[in-house]
């Protein structure tokens, strides 16, 4: 149970950046990216595409997919999502959906439907020995640290920055704030633009921890979302919660049964939508 509970941990960190950025976009902008999943298998064919550019570094490949996906962020906000924003979150789900449409097509046409990975010279496989019968991979501890600083990071811009205050200015009212001299359409975007970052730094693990696919983006995108959900709205120390909870409770399922684990997840987040709609630790309503 140790190690199964381990196993569950490590795999949360994962799933706490495939949500993060879908967090940030929600707490900010009342928006909810159903591309997301789309995204982060995007930035993670990005990385194999850069990789062979820069002499098949994987850490190189990265640093170069990073400063592009904060672009693309920005620039997709600026002028294709805020144009849907408003009381009627239809739109930005008909846009973003769209977009998750496309984002497959395009890479089946560049990549075709085989699984890719990202070589990392050897590091996905070296492991930790923690007793006789205990081994931890170094990869998915290098990402739980990953998860937990861009976690704490985020909550020290929202709550100790004025460019976090300026967020949450713009989130609680953006017509008051636009009285205070913000302009919140720019705002949007440098949130969009640092929750692309997330999903580029998301994509890039996941190629390196295991296989990607054109396919794979709409199951990525249901974790991401139950992560949030179950943590509640807007709160980033509950999007880490509620992704530990979801891979440790998929954990044990597969433990007691190799076809329970997802349904394990799906039933834990169906029963916090019965119990507590609002999730475990909402921030946002």
């Amino acid at each position: 149970m140790f190690e199964t509970l381990l196993q569950g941990v490590l795999l949360g960190g994962l799933y706490t950046l495939f949500a993060l950025g879908q967090s940030l976009m929600f707490g900010v902008m009342r928006l909810t990216n159903t591309a997301q999943g789309d995204f982060i298998v995007l930035a993670a064919f990005g990385v194999i595409a850069a990789q062979a550019g820069v002499g098949g570094s994987a850490w190189l490949a990265v640093l170069v997919v990073l400063p592009l996906a904060f672009a693309g962020g920005y620039a997709l906000q600026r002028f294709v999502l805020n144009g849907t924003l408003g009381k009627d979150p239809l739109p930005s789900l008909v846009v973003t959906f769209g977009l998750a449409v496309v984002i497959q097509n395009l890479l089946l046409q560049l990549f075709s439907a085989d699984p890719r990975s990202i070589e990392t010279g050897g590091f996905n496989i070296q492991g930790l020995q923690l007793g006789e019968s205990l081994s931890v991979g170094a990869l998915p501890l290098a990402i739980l640290g990953v998860a937990l600083a861009a976690t704490a990071a985020l909550q020290w811009l929202f709550g100790a920055t004025s460019l976090g205050r300026a967020f949450r200015a713009v989130s609680d009212d953006a017509e008051i704030a636009g009285l205070m001299g913000l302009d919140a359409r720019k705002l949007y975007a440098l949130a969009t633009a640092i929750a692309f970052v997330l999903i580029a730094i998301a994509g890039a693990l996941q190629g390196m921890r295991t296989t990607v696919a054109p396919s794979d983006g709409p199951l990525l995108l249901l974790f991401a979302f139950e992560a949030v959900i179950i943590g509640g709205m807007g709160s980033f120390w509950g999007t880490l919660a509620g992704a530990m909870i979801l891979s440790i409770t998929q954990q044990i399922g597969f433990r007691l049964d190799p076809g329970w684990g997802i349904w394990f997840g799906h039933i834990v987040f169906l029963a916090v939508l019965v119990l507590r709609p609002q999730g475990l630790f909402p921030k946002t309503r």
